[in-house]
């Protein structure tokens, strides 16, 4: 079995409900994809399947994209740590003139792919880009912030795009290691979200955009909000 078979056998193809004009593979059960996953590659502790559940952060990020195209029509949008590929997807539905979906895990890079002809789009998908200088005009990250390691990367990258000309914009439920202090939130949804993922069937996720620098002179980490959560994303 190809990692396209494995990917078709874990998942179903059904409607985000929270963006209804996107379906996505999914699955139901995490920790069942995921022992699956590591069945079939050979190896113990990988990454947690991302690429097989719409995270509300994603959601609200391809919610806003799709009721906001201007943002990203006729423009160049790179989605980073794309997981399913919700977000790419959704720019490329409201109009970007190009969309690449970046990701780590091979199995995420052949979700997006499946995902992207599901939807009749044109995404192009490409491995790690943290250590480049990826030019894009548009750059989207939906739930990136869960480990503090990984917030420092995504946090460098962004500045990099930033100071490249990008417009950089997240989605996020507030997360621990998201830096509010480097955002300003523009929107905000009651998103659908797992009981098994986050411990609760619906999640406040806000639509964030990067501040300029000179907003930022000054500031300090925000403190308890209404977009925070105490917990990470998954259960152990």
């Amino acid at each position: 079995m190809n990692r396209t078979e494995f990917v078709l056998s874990a998942t179903v193809l059904a409607r985000v409900p929270f963006v209804e004009e996107i379906c996505l593979r999914l699955a139901a059960d995490i920790y069942e994809v995921w022992r699956r996953t590591e069945l079939h590659a050979g190896q113990s502790e990988l990454a947690p399947p991302f690429w097989a559940f719409a995270w509300p952060g994603g959601q609200a990020l391809a919610r806003y994209l799709l009721d906001h195209p201007a943002l990203v029509s006729g423009r160049s949008v790179l989605d980073i740590g794309c997981g399913s590929g919700l977000v790419a997807i959704a720019a490329a539905k409201a109009g970007a003139a190009a969309v690449t979906a970046s990701d780590t895990d091979p199995f995420a890079r052949t979700a997006v792919q499946l995902n992207a002809r599901a939807n009749q789009v044109a995404v192009s998908v490409v491995s790690d880009v943290l250590a480049s200088t990826h030019q894009a005009d548009v750059v989207l990250a939906g739930d990136v912030w869960y480990e503090q390691d990984m917030a420092n990367l995504m946090m460098s990258f962004l500045d990099r795009a930033a100071a490249a000309g990008a417009e950089v914009l997240a989605g996020d439920i507030g997360r621990r290691y998201f830096p509010r202090d480097r955002f300003h939130p523009v929107a905000s949804y009651q998103v659908p979200a797992s009981r098994a993922l986050e411990s609760a069937e619906t999640m406040r996720a806000s639509v964030w955009i990067r501040r300029q620098d000179d907003e930022t002179r000054g500031t300090t980490p925000a403190g308890p909000d209404p977009f925070a959560k105490e917990s990470d994303v998954l259960p152990t």
